[in-house]
Formats: C-alpha cells, structure tokens, sequence
C-alpha cells in the first residue's frame, strides 16, 4: 500500500506534478496535483499496489519515485526522483492479526518489528495505571503549594532540579525537558509516523561523496503485508482508511522561546548581543532593539504568535541574530520545524499534554478540545472504539478496559481550578497512551556559512491550533521574573563593647566611632554615620539612619544589579560598552565599625554581614549578645547541644530589632569586637513612597523621628574645645593628684614664705625699732 500525501519545495516552474512509483516490474502513477500553490497534497492519498516480492528481504528490489510535470502536448518532464532501500522497515501486519483496526504501524526506528502487536491500550494501560496512581498518590500527600504565587518559571526550574530559584514544594506540575529535538526521540518515531519525508533529487539519488541538494521532497509513506495464497479468502482491511483532511488548514502558530546556551562569540569582548527573529513563509517577526546584551547564555521569554497556512507554509525557521550598532547584524545560527509533521503525527505533537487539568490560573488548558474529546479524536485515529464515561465522569471504558479516577488520585485535588472529574480522568488515560507531553526541546543551531558546525542551543516549544477547531486557550505567561523594588532602611541606635584603637596623650584606650553600611554589590550606595568621639569603653550613640534601594527577584531571592559592561570583569573595558548586563547576588548588608583617626588611616573594628533573607535572630539586650558559633545555620550534630539560631526572612517579617554581634577575623578565626543596636525595616516601592524618610537624621525625619544622640560630656573634639578637653580629660581623671598637688603647693608657698619672712621678723623683734624711737621721743626736752 501507498500513502501519496504530497509534494513540497518544487520549484516554481512546476504546473501539475504526478508521482510514479516502480517496484517488481510494477507501476504506479497518481492523478496530477491541479495547482500546486493552493494544494500541494495529492488529490487521492490511498493506493493498492499488488506484488510478487521473493521471502528473502536482501532480494527485494527497492522501490523508485519519479516526479513528473504536465506540461502541454503530452509531454512529461522528469522534475526530481528517490530511491527508497531497505524496504523491511515498512513490513507490517495485516489488519485483523494482533492489530486494531485503522492502525497503520510500520517498524522503523522506534518501532515494534514485525510480528510484534503495536499499540493496544489493554496492554499498556493496566501497567502504567499502577506506577502512575503510586506516584500521585505519593505527591497528592505533600504540602499544597501557593498556586497564585506560581509561575511557568518554578516549574521549568523544578524541571532543571534548579530548587534554589524554584519555588515549587510539589512536583504535581511536571514539566519535560528534552536534550534534543523533538524529532530526534526514537519513542516519536521522528514525528513522521503518519508519513515519511523522502528527499527528491535531479536525476537520481547523489553518488557517494557528493554533496546532495534536494529538489523537493514526497511526503508519504508505505506498508507491505502478505496477501493470502487462497483467492477464495477475502482480503485483509486496508491501511490508511482514518486519513486527516488532505486541504490546507490555516493555523495560529505560536512559538516560545525561552533561553539559549553554548553560544559563539561575536563580539570583541567574547561575548554577543542575541535577539530572536521567528519566520514563516512571508511573515517575520523580531525585533532588533529586543536583544539581550553581552551573554553567551541569554534568557529570552518570548512568545511569538503567527499564522500559517499548512502546507503550503509549513517551514518554521527560528534564528539568532547578533546586534550591531551598524547593521546588518550577523546570523548566529537558525533551527527549522517542520509544522506538518507535527500537525499530522499521532504522537500528538501540536500541543504537549499538560499533567494537571486546570480551568484557570497559571496553567489553564490551553488546547482547543478539552481531555474528552481530544481522547475520542484519538480513538477514532487509531480505529478504536470511542471511550465510554460514566455518568459521574469517574470511570471510562476505553481499549476493552475500565479505567476509574481512583486509580490516579487518591483524593479530591488540592491543587485550585481542578477540572471535572471527567476531563481530569481523561487526561490521565491520554498520559497512559505516550503522547507528547509538556515539554522543552532543545534545539541545535547552524549556519549556512559553516555547514555541520553546531553555532550554540536554543530551548523552546511550538504550539499549533489549526482554526477549523476553534480559538485556542489563553498562552503560557513565560516572560522573565522581573524584579520589585524594596527600600531598606536601617537606623543604627548604639554600639558596646567596641574595641578601642586608639590610645590618648594621657594613657587612655579609647575609640572615635563611626559606622559605615552598604549593601552587597551596591557599593556606590555606600553610607557612614557621624563620628562618637572619644569612646572609653566601646559604647557609642548614633541614631542614624540608612536608606539602601534595590531591585530584588523573589522567586530567586537574589538582588538584580544592572551593570555597565565596561564595569564588568571580563565584558571588556571600551567606552562604547554602553550596555547593561545583569547581576544577580543575595541581598545582604554589610555594616563595618571604624576608628576615625585624624593624621592616618581609619582603623578597622568589626563587621556585620547580615543576609535579609537568612537573618540571625537579634538579641533583646547587649548582654545576651554572642557570636554565631562555628557551623551555623545547619549543624549536623544537633544532639551534641550545638544551638542554632533561629533565622527570619527580612521580605516576609519587614521589621527586626536587636543586638546583632560584630567579629573581626584573628589567626583563622573570628573574635567578638563589637555590638551594634539596628532596626531594620523593608517597605516596597510604594510603600516607601507613602512614609518617606530621610537619610541621617535629615528631613524628612520620620518613621522613626531620631533625636540627637544622648552622649557623655568627654564625647568631644579635643581641638574644637581644649578647655573642656582639660576638664574632662584631666581634671575627672587626676583631681585628687591635682587637689593635693595644689595643696603641697599652697604649703610650699607658705613655707617659703615663712623662711623669706622669719629673719626679717626676728631682726624686727630683736632690735624693736618703735621702742627705741619712743625712747628717743621721751628724752627730748
């Protein structure tokens, strides 16, 4: 038997093509295609060829196509011709002996040989229900998972075993990643189990060691089964009786492209700025300004949507494309899909079968018939009965075998939006018949100017919806986790206990505090308090507050931080690197405690790095504030009294408040140097908007309102007041000393006083000067 399905890639001059097919001494000529660029499909598919072929397969002669043209006055010109060899591959068994009828199976790559009974539902279906309804059973018992916070990303990382930036708890949702083309997975049979492509050449197949180029191509296939030796005995049914529709069909194509690797360089800088251009048939779409700049692993997330008439726009071309300032910009390398294929296979290969049946949300079906249907269209392909539900949609009877909901689930779905028992059990026996499933390809690139040279990968998935079924359903939303906006605001109140690194004219340790913060990986936002000077004993007042933006992706929990490529180690360093490239690292404050020094270099005291999505409970007090012992956050000795510390999550709680522990690192390890007292408070960007804040304790200082800092009166600039600085650096330290020096001195100074003045004072005595005057007065007359 002969399946002509059509012509394709003819060139243009051809009118009304007819194929002849040779085997065993027989021909076989088709009616011509009337017009080749409104139906390249051959207006009678099915033939009957009868031979005489030796038993030996080695002997079997191949069979020869010829391609000829119509043209006026008889005459025929030869417009390509094939050879097809190795006939055994399309050897099969008659209808009626192991087979069902309607099912044509031949057993090429990836298929039963002959005298093997292909595909029969009563047979596979009893073993996958057992395996499957464990496997559900054992995920239906896991926590339920937030489908609202869900996205196609969590599910393609669940897939990758990426469970950092998945946020999945479940794996219910399964999505396939395939390492190659879809095409290339012998359990699809190359997706040309309907009908196989055959190359047609300009006067033969090509010598050995000749490049080929293809004329066109015959879409078809073929099965050869014996006939019974008794003419009395009524032949078998005849193969390809269930045959689709043979006219073009206009589809909605849409493509998802979803990320690229290994690709080369092609750029100066080693790297290339790639953007995606989809074409089919006359249409194109990609834009040049949607490139990703400076990678060799970009993430795209785009979705295309084009349509196309089947065949006769049925290439579907995928490429990269390089930008340049100056166009033209440069091919990286091109994929192309063949869309019939995918349309016409059995393998339903037009739209993956999604694992769960949902009416909305994420993963809302999103194919043109619902389980149901799509499970009697498959029956009817394959000439089986068409199933039989039951009234409650709880059981069916499909391939002589009933099939009940219970035996997939063990419960009602927790998951929202679960379908109808019907389409859900549904669904289940179309997983159990090995169709495509939700998937990911992965697809090679190539180049026309290096042939055979692979230029990088590209992973993404094709859906087609012809339009005679209806408007399919809403696409998958993959467009790349953009990150929010959050302001970080931390006010930094106290320090204790801090080292002190300095050691004044009179003897004294002491400390000029100041404490400076950033976050990780925004340096330039770096922040520093005002200085607490002359500290004696570690202890400093502040209330100070920083302000820190940033872009943060939740469902990876990493900081997004834009950066120039010329600023990027190894984007390489020219001033017309203009573009951004993105860096992605956890979000993490770092606070770090210095000694201000006037003539020198500050000196280091401690620091704090505190990861806002993993932060080290605060103590409530300064006393009971330690260092994280060795081997937080996951002690794996638990019993040996290790305590670890409860962590929070800066994004869910917003507020903390506490001691947090400074460390500076001594001979390998970490010492205690410090404590600082912090108030952390995370607000979105609107929120922030709504309570502004100012920076220190600028305007608008609110939320908190920080009042100037309470210190003691020795916590000043010595040269911006000496005296005090005497008072309080001398006179508060040393004024017993001082009083008892005054005091020696005061009884010095007498004794001196006393030595200057005593013989003045005895002389006075002993002579008597004012006696002897009276007396002098006295003897006068």
């Amino acid at each position: 038997q002969v399946l002509a399905w059509g012509l394709r890639g003819l060139r243009s001059g051809v009118r009304a093509p007819s194929l002849e097919v040779h085997c065993g001494g027989r021909t076989l000529r088709t009616p011509p295609i009337a017009d080749l660029t409104a139906n390249p499909n051959f207006p009678i598919n099915a033939f009957l060829l009868t031979l005489h072929l030796p038993a030996e397969e080695e002997y079997v002669p191949p069979i020869r196509l010829r391609v000829l043209d119509t043209r006026g006055f008889g005459y025929r010109p030869e417009v390509g011709q094939a050879c097809v060899r190795d006939l055994g591959q399309y050897c099969c068994q008659p209808h009626g002996e192991g087979q069902p009828h309607g099912e044509e199976q031949p057993h090429g790559s990836g298929t039963p040989p002959p005298g093997s009974v292909p595909f029969a539902p009563r047979q596979i279906l009893p073993r996958i229900t057992t395996e499957k309804g464990a496997a559900d059973k054992a995920e239906e018992e896991e926590e339920e998972e937030d489908d609202d916070e869900d996205d196609w990303w969590s599910k393609f990382y669940a897939a990758m075993g990426d469970t950092a930036k998945s946020r999945r708890r479940t794996n219910r949702d399964r999505l396939k990643i395939y390492s190659c083309e879809l095409e290339a997975l012998p359990e699809f049979e190359g997706l040309q189990d309907f009908c196989q492509t055959f190359p047609l050449y300009q006067g033969g197949h090509p010598a050995a060691g000749e490049d080929p180029v293809p004329v066109g191509e015959f879409k078809g296939l073929f099965c050869i089964y014996p006939l019974p030796e008794d003419p009395g005995v009524p032949p078998p049914p005849r193969h390809f009786q269930e045959l689709p529709p043979s006219h073009p069909q206009k589809c909605l194509v849409r493509v998802y492209v979803v990320r690229a690797f290994d690709l080369p360089p092609r750029d100066r800088n080693g790297l290339c700025d790639p953007y995606v251009r989809v074409s089919l048939g006359t249409k194109t779409l990609g834009q040049r300004d949607q490139y990703v700049p400076n990678t060799l692993e970009p993430v795209f997330g785009r979705l295309f949507e084009v349509t196309g008439t089947i065949p006769l726009e049925k290439d579907l071309r995928v490429s990269l494309l390089d930008y340049d300032l100056l166009p033209p910009d440069q091919e990286i390398g091109t994929t192309t899909i063949d869309l019939e294929n995918r349309l016409l296979s059995r393998f339903r290969a037009h739209c993956g079968l999604p694992t769960l049946y949902r009416t909305a949300g994420p993963g809302c079906w999103r194919d043109q018939l619902p389980p149901s249907q799509t499970l009697e269209d498959f029956a009817r392909a394959r000439g089986l009965p068409a199933p039989e539900f039951s009234a409650e949609g709880t059981a069916v009877t499909f391939g002589d075998k009933t099939f009940l909901l219970s035996h997939f689930e063990s419960g009602p779905p927790t998951y929202r939006h679960a379908g109808t028992p019907r389409e859900r059990l549904a669904l289940h026996v179309l997983h159990a018949c090995h169709l495509v499933p939700e998937h990911l390809e992965t697809r090679t690139l190539y180049n026309s100017t290096q042939p055979g040279l692979e230029q990088g990968k590209v992973q993404m998935w094709v859906d087609i919806f012809p339009a005679s079924l209806g408007p399919p359903g809403p696409p998958v939303d993959i467009t790349p986790r953009k990150p929010q906006r959050y302001e970080l605001r931390c006010v930094v109140w106290n320090t204790r206990d801090v080292d002190l690194g300095d050691t004044n004219l009179l003897g004294q340790r002491m400390s000029d505090i100041y404490v400076t913060g950033w976050l990780d990986g925004l340096e330039e936002q770096r922040q520093r308090t005002e200085v607490h000077y002359r500290s004696l004993q570690g202890d400093g007042a502040f209330n100070w507050r920083f302000v820190f933006s940033f872009e943060y992706l939740a469902a990876e929990q990493l900081c997004v931080l834009p950066r120039k490529a010329r600023d990027t180690p190894g984007c390489g360093e020219h001033f017309w690197s203009l573009d951004e490239t993105v860096l992605k690292v956890p979000p993490k404050l770092i606070l770090q405690v210095w000694d201000n020094d006037k003539f020198s270099a500050d000196d280091f005291l401690g620091v704090l790095e505190l990861e806002l999505t993993r932060l080290p409970q605060p103590a409530q007090h300064p006393q009971s504030c330690t260092p994280m012992p060795q081997g937080t956050p996951q002690s794996p000795w638990p019993w040996r009294g290790v305590q670890v510390p409860s962590q929070l999550s800066l994004f869910r709680q917003r507020r903390a408040r506490g001691w947090w522990p400074c460390t500076v690192q001594e001979g390998g390890k970490r010492r205690l140097s410090g404590k600082l007292e912090l108030s952390l408070e995370l607000l979105t960007a609107k929120e922030a908007e709504e309570r502004p804040a100012g920076k220190g304790r600028g305007d608008p200082n609110m939320y908190p309102t920080l009042p100037e800092p309470v210190r003691p009166e020795w916590s000043f600039l010595w040269l911006q007041a000496p005296l005090r600085g005497l008072r309080y650096g001398i006179w508060r330290q040393h004024r017993c000393r001082i009083s008892l020096g005054l005091a020696l001195l005061l009884l010095l100074a007498l004794l001196f006083t006393f030595i200057y003045a005593a013989p003045g004072y005895l002389a006075m005595k002993l002579v008597n000067p004012l006696q002897s005057l009276q007396r002098a007065g006295g003897e006068r007359p």
